[in-house]
C-alpha cells in the first residue's frame, strides 16, 4: 500500500489508537505518526514501546502540519479537542474520529474547525475490552467494518480517508449521522446497556455469593463480563450523546422482554421455539458475514474478539 498522508496525528492513545499506529506502520500509509494523549502515563509508555514516530505534550503539537488528525478520545471530550487544535489545522486538513455515536460528535466538532479543514466523521466497529497504549494489534481492523459520515467533505478527501481504513484492513461503508446512531443502538449500545445490567444484577442478587459468580460463569453471563468491562467514560458519553436512539430501543426491548415473560409464565414453549429460531437465524448471518467464527472458542482468545471497545 503506498503512503497516503505525510503526517497522521493520533488524539488519545487508547485501544483504538495504538491499533490505528501498528496497522499504519505496517502498511506504510503515512510517512510520520504523531500521538498525544492527556494522560502523561499513558505518553511515556507510548515513548517507551515506540509506538509513534513522535509522542507531542499537547494535542495541538501533535495536529501541527498534519494532513489527517483522528480524534481518538471519549465522545464527550471531540468537542473540547477540537477547538484545542483548531488554530494550528492546515488548510485542505482531514479531521475525523473513532467514536461510537456520529451525529452529536459532528454537532460538537464542526463549528470548532477553520473553513478548509474536512471533518468526516467515522467509526471502527472493532475492540476488546483491553485499553491504554500496550493493548494496541495491527490486526484489530482485519475484516471489520468501518462506518464513514462525509458530513459534505470533498469526493478526494472522502476516498483517501476510505483507502487509509482499507489499508489497515477494514471494510468502509458511508452511513448517514443519525442512521448510523439507530443501527448500533441496536447493534451495540444496548447490548452494552444490557450487560452492565446483567452484571449489575448478579451482583446485588445476594443468594448468589461473589464467588458462585465467578466459579460457575457460564459462556452467557462470562460474555456479559467481558462487555461489561469496557472503558466507563467512553460509554458513559455513549449513552449521555445517542440518548434518543437508545432510549428508543430499549423501548422495544422491554416489550419483547415482556412477551417472553408472558410466554413462559403462560408455558407457551411454540411461542419461545419460534422466537429462539427467528434469533438463531441472526447469529448465522453474523457468521457468514464473517464478522465471528463458527468455533467454540469458549476461551474468546484474548484481542481477536471484537466485542468491548469500540464495537
Amino acid at each position: 500500500m503506498s503512503r497516503l498522508y505525510d503526517r497522521v496525528a493520533l488524539i488519545g492513545l487508547g485501544l483504538i489508537a495504538s491499533s490505528m499506529a501498528h496497522a499504519i506502520r505496517q502498511a506504510g500509509l503515512a510517512g510520520e505518526v504523531a500521538g498525544y494523549d492527556i494522560d502523561a502515563g499513558h505518553r511515556e509508555t507510548a515513548r517507551e514501546i515506540g509506538l509513534c514516530d513522535v509522542i507531542c505534550d499537547s494535542a495541538a503539537e501533535a495536529a501541527q502540519g498534519a494532513d489527517l488528525v483522528m480524534l481518538c478520545v471519549p465522545v464527550g471530550a471531540m468537542g473540547a479537542v477540537a477547538e484545542d487544535i483548531a488554530p494550528v489545522l492546515k488548510p485542505g486538513a482531514t479531521v475525523s474520529d473513532t467514536g461510537s455515536v456520529k451525529r452529536a460528535v459532528i454537532d460538537a466538532v464542526v463549528p470548532a474547525l477553520p473553513d478548509g479543514v474536512h471533518f468526516i466523521a467515522g467509526h471502527p466497529l472493532a475492540g476488546t475490552e483491553q485499553s491504554g497504549p500496550r493493548a494496541g494489534f495491527a490486526a484489530l481492523f482485519s475484516g471489520r467494518w468501518c462506518i464513514l459520515v462525509p458530513n459534505g467533505a470533498p469526493q478526494a478527501a472522502q476516498d483517501r480517508l476510505a483507502a487509509f481504513w482499507t489499508g489497515m484492513g477494514a471494510h468502509v461503508d458511508w452511513m448517514d449521522a443519525d442512521h448510523h446512531d439507530l443501527v448500533l443502538a441496536v447493534t451495540s449500545h444496548t447490548p452494552h446497556l444490557i450487560a452492565y445490567t446483567m452484571v449489575g444484577v448478579a451482583d446485588d442478587l445476594g443468594r448468589v455469593t461473589d464467588s458462585e459468580v465467578v466459579k460457575y460463569s457460564a459462556a452467557g453471563f462470562r460474555d456479559f463480563t467481558r462487555i461489561a468491562a469496557s472503558d466507563p467514560t467512553m460509554w458513559r458519553d455513549v449513552f449521555l450523546s445517542n440518548k434518543e436512539a437508545t432510549l428508543e430501543i430499549l423501548g422495544r426491548f422491554t416489550e419483547e422482554l415482556f412477551a417472553l415473560q408472558r410466554a413462559i409464565r403462560t408455558g407457551d414453549g411454540q411461542q419461545l421455539h419460534d422466537y429462539f429460531t427467528r434469533t438463531r437465524a441472526i447469529r448465522r448471518g453474523i457468521i457468514e458475514a464473517g464478522q465471528d467464527t463458527a468455533a467454540p472458542d469458549f476461551g474468546r482468545g484474548g484481542g481477536t474478539k471484537a466485542g468491548g471497545g469500540n464495537a
